[in-house]
């Protein structure tokens, strides 16, 4: 058994370290920017009339649709589409290659969960804050960006750093267009060695590994942004 972890297992960390990690970072930080904007223009709430009440509904009505299909289909059938559907299209300017493909949908997915978390963490600001930040003299803009964004995002950490973690695991999803991530080359081996089980036994090894390791800073950040809490 340390032999073959020995034989394998540098193998399968470098291409965790070269693929999986790398993919799930950018992935994720694309996947923060656009939860914020989508959980910013599904809770903000602006006074409009006219034309600028249809242009809000409309942009309201896109970014609710976004969050129900990613949230309702697959990310294994989205990866599927975008890299093999959307070129019969024309449309391989969009995912040009495996890398691309999997960022789009390893963001957008995690994108509409984690815009669920901030929107919900949003609308648990009590109104009297709101209300407070007025009285100081502050317009709606200022009292969303200083006082109810801060806390929200305070409030999301742990659910965000819940999100990254599933981020990192479902990247074994990219093997499926053609990037030679961890578990693709676990499949590799495990089909040159016949043995499956120690194989996949061992990516699970290290990918628990890599989860238990990204999910230190959380504890960190969790504590820093409490500081900011009195009582």
């Amino acid at each position: 058994m340390f032999e073959f972890i020995g034989t394998y297992g540098p193998k399968l960390l470098w291409a965790g370290l070269q693929y999986t990690i790398p993919l799930a970072l950018i992935s994720f930080v694309i996947a923060i920017i656009v939860a914020g904007v989508v959980a910013v223009v599904r809770s903000y709430q602006v006074r409009a009339t006219g034309l600028g009440l249809i242009f809000l509904g409309v942009i309201r009505f896109v970014a609710w649709f976004y969050v129900w299909l990613f949230r309702s289909t697959p990310m294994l059938v989205q990866l599927f589409v975008v890299f093999y559907g959307l070129p019969k299209l024309g449309i391989s300017w969009l995912a040009p290659s495996g890398w691309a493909a999997a960022i789009w949908v390893l963001s957008l997915n995690t994108g509409a969960y984690a815009s669920e978390a901030i929107r919900a963490a949003i609308t648990s600001i009590p109104d009297t804050q709101k209300e407070a930040a007025a009285a100081l003299g502050m317009t709606d803009g200022q009292a969303y960006v200083r006082i109810i964004l801060p806390q929200a995002l305070r409030i999301s950490i742990p659910t965000l750093a819940n999100s990254f973690i599933s981020l990192v695991k479902d990247t074994s999803l990219a093997s499926v267009v053609t990037i030679v991530e961890m578990f693709y080359m676990g499949q590799q081996f495990a089909a040159a060695n016949f043995e499956p089980l120690q194989m996949y036994l061992l990516v699970a090894a290290i990918y628990a590994l890599f989860v238990s390791v990204l999910s230190i800073p959380q504890h960190f950040l969790q504590r820093w942004a409490d500081r900011f809490v009195k009582g």
